[in-house]
């Protein structure tokens, strides 16, 4: 290509006893070259010195043809080369925001060409503006600087192609001709990009929202106007005073993924004002006013001083727990546990070696009994013994009380794995009522235990959230864990899951399935309703709808299945900070009787979060399959914001008094489409707080 041509050539030229054409070339390219492969030697062990220093060398010299690449496909407004390039290499690999030796930076190619997609791809990942050009005239004069130069070059060139015989220095001479008059046409195209630019237009769409009770945020859109050049920064500054006199404070984005800014810091119940402004090469732009064009930072818990709801509950268990254990730990009343493991530090690879010991009592039939089986999976692989079962160890074997109340109990102790040996103590304790409850729940803690034993892992995973049951009486309690690590285990053996299904030889007829088969046919369904309940949520404010369902021993809850520890939602905006004005709106909203007075019912027409309320309900009538007319029935929890952490938050959206909660044999008239489940509502609990 013409432009590496010429960069071949000045390589060559600065090689040469009779030096550079250009009484300039020798120093820039020195400059640009000694900063290339510049290398810190002491930093190297002696002993290695000159092999490292040659790799190091080598790999500088490859980064410094990535970086000459990078300027070449931004010369030739090559979009797809530059986005490769950015792709491939880090912005420090490719020196993006290092000068060449005319000065240059691919940014400035690209806006001064007036090459917008390029210089959007450059600022994405975090290119700058050469800082030579302090001001309008310093780039003015270099690119007049650079023009001049190229022109002479070319017609020193033009004289010698002219004036010599034919001869390979002539040949020589021609390709250079070429390359510097393609470089005279570049410099004089973005010479004209620069004096043809105009400062940009307003920002648009600049919208001002109350992120706390001590920030607001600012989002913005880019100028709509196409005829200037690349907007590279913009600036956003703010006042108590609409006048924007006194100005508090400003700050200048030229990070440009996200268009917005967080002013934090900020006095709870003062109105601020913000305008936002845009540059580029020709400087600063008109400033654009914000809607609404101030904010007062508050917060909805302002509206009666509400303190948060789980403030200090974390250390309040805590302590409470602290004190239980320093009432039981002097009671001698256990028998010594012979499976509990002696460390909580096993390595995992030592331990789950007891996974193929011969003397491991790991079951491989079922009998009619309540059972434990811990699934560890990692990518489509499970964890299988040495005989390839799934582990299982045995609860109870004449197991005859209420399983949902001893199911929900075992869930619970499912937050607190590495306690077990204490709650046995402590249970074991408590047996002298004989009860049949008390009796069956240590039995689940000694096989919590003996799984723990023979594993050697404390942490057995999340608690599948209903047992899988059988004809013949067998009750499997089935907990979930993803192995994330890459380390390969010595003796353990990893089975694909579809092996697994397909090689294990059943022992019941497909009419009636034993648990175990059920659990394999089924586990891909498990292991996708463990990864999704451990997702998140992403920042923002969200409607909620509450429905549940009554059966004789528990109450479930709908949640969608693709993220089943929460609540059926939609997203309302970004922004999960409700305001105390906002708030104080609701309120109103929630008191009055209808119709609704015309003062608040022009309020209304004018609230931003009326109109995203509307669109939320809808979206999410529609979601659970009821008629809109049908929402008109519905309120608000006009109670409290549901806040989870300091990122997301909830509105609540209730059924009719009578109809939240489904009663056993009541029909419910509207049944939500495919992609819903009902959990038992103590499970949703511990799903929401994990």
């Amino acid at each position: 290509k013409m432009t590496q041509q010429m960069r071949d050539l000045q390589l060559a030229q600065a090689r040469k006893p009779p030096g550079p054409s250009s009484p300039n070339a020798a120093k820039r390219l020195y400059r640009n070259l000694s900063g290339k492969f510049r290398v810190n030697y002491t930093s190297f062990d002696e002993g290695s010195l000159v092999g490292r220093g040659e790799k190091e060398k080598l790999r500088k010299s490859y980064l410094f043809q990535s970086n000459a690449a990078l300027f070449e496909a931004v010369e030739l407004q090559d979009l797809d080369r530059v986005q490769e390039l950015l792709k491939q290499y880090s912005p420090e690999e490719l020196d993006l925001n290092t000068p060449n030796s005319e000065g240059l930076l691919p940014l400035d190619i690209a806006i001064m060409t007036n090459n917008a997609p390029i210089a959007r791809a450059l600022l994405q990942a975090g290119a700058k503006e050469s800082p030579h050009f302090v001001s309008l005239e310093s780039r003015s004069l270099h690119l007049s600087t650079l023009v001049r130069e190229a022109e002479q070059r070319v017609n020193e060139l033009t004289a010698q192609v002219v004036n010599e015989a034919p001869n390979a220095d002539c040949s020589e001479k021609e390709k250079q001709l070429k390359a510097w008059e393609w470089r005279f046409r570049l410099y004089k195209r973005m010479k004209a990009g620069f004096e043809h630019a105009r400062v940009p237009d307003a920002p648009t769409n600049v919208q001002l929202l109350v992120a706390s009770s001590s920030s607001v945020q600012v989002t913005f859109w880019e100028p709509l106007s196409v005829n200037s050049a690349v907007v590279t920064k913009y600036k956003v500054e703010w006042s108590c005073s609409p006048t924007f006199s006194p100005l508090l404070g400003e700050a200048v984005i030229d990070k440009l993924k996200n268009l917005h800014f967080t002013i934090q810091g900020l006095v709870s119940g003062t109105a601020y004002y913000v305008q936002v402004s845009a540059y580029n090469m020709k400087g600063w732009g008109p400033p654009q006013a914000s809607v609404p064009p101030c904010a007062i930072p508050s917060n909805w818990r302002e509206y009666d001083g509400r303190a948060p709801r789980r403030r200090g509950q974390a250390e309040a268990l805590d302590h409470l727990l602290g004190q239980v254990k320093t009432v039981h730990q002097h009671c001698v009343c256990h028998e010594p546990c012979k499976n509990q493991p002696q460390s909580r530090k096993h390595s995992v690879s030592k331990s789950l070696k007891h996974l193929f010991h011969p003397s491991s009592k790991f079951l491989k039939t079922l009998k009619r009994g309540l059972y434990l089986t811990a699934i560890f999976y990692k990518d489509d692989n499970i964890l299988v013994t040495h005989e390839d079962q799934i582990p299982v160890v045995e609860i109870d074997d004449t197991y005859s009380c209420l399983l949902m109340q001893d199911f929900l109990w075992f869930t619970k102790v499912s937050c607190m794995w590495d306690e077990i040996l204490w709650l046995r103590q402590c249970v074991t304790v408590s047996q002298s009522s004989c009860s049949c409850i008390l009796q069956t729940r240590f039995k689940m803690l000694l096989a919590i235990s003996q799984m723990q034993g023979l594993l050697g892992i404390q942490d057995l995973g999340q608690v599948f959230f209903e047992p899988v049951k059988d004809k013949q009486g067998n009750i499997l309690i089935v907990t979930l864990k993803e192995v994330k690590t890459n380390q390969t285990f010595e003796s353990v053996r990893w089975v694909p899951i579809c092996k697994l299904q397909t090689s294990r030889k059943s022992v019941s007829s497909p009419e009636e399935p034993t648990a175990l088969d059920t659990l394999l046919i089924s586990v891909q369904d498990k292991l996708a309703y463990h990864q999704r309940s451990s997702h998140a949520l992403s920042p923002g404010l969200y409607l909620g709808y509450l429905k549940l369902c009554s059966a004789v021993d528990q109450i479930r809850v709908l949640v969608p299945e693709q993220l089943p520890n929460i609540l059926c939602h939609v997203k309302i905006r970004s922004n999960p900070n409700i305001s105390r004005q906002e708030w104080e709106w609701l309120q109103k909203m929630a008191s009055v009787e209808e119709p609704v007075p015309a003062e608040l019912e022009a309020d209304t027409s004018q609230n931003p979060l009326f109109h995203e309320l509307q669109v939320a309900i809808k979206e999410l009538m529609t979601l659970v399959n009821i008629p809109l007319q049908e929402a008109k029935d519905f309120r608000l929890y006009s109670q409290e914001v549901l806040d989870f952490g300091d990122q997301v938050s909830f509105l609540l959206l209730l059924p009719p008094s009578d109809d939240v909660c489904t009663a056993p044999g009541q029909n419910n008239p509207y049944t939500p489409r495919s992609g819903f489940l009902t959990l038992p509502l103590q499970i949703f609990e511990l799903g929401e707080e994990r």
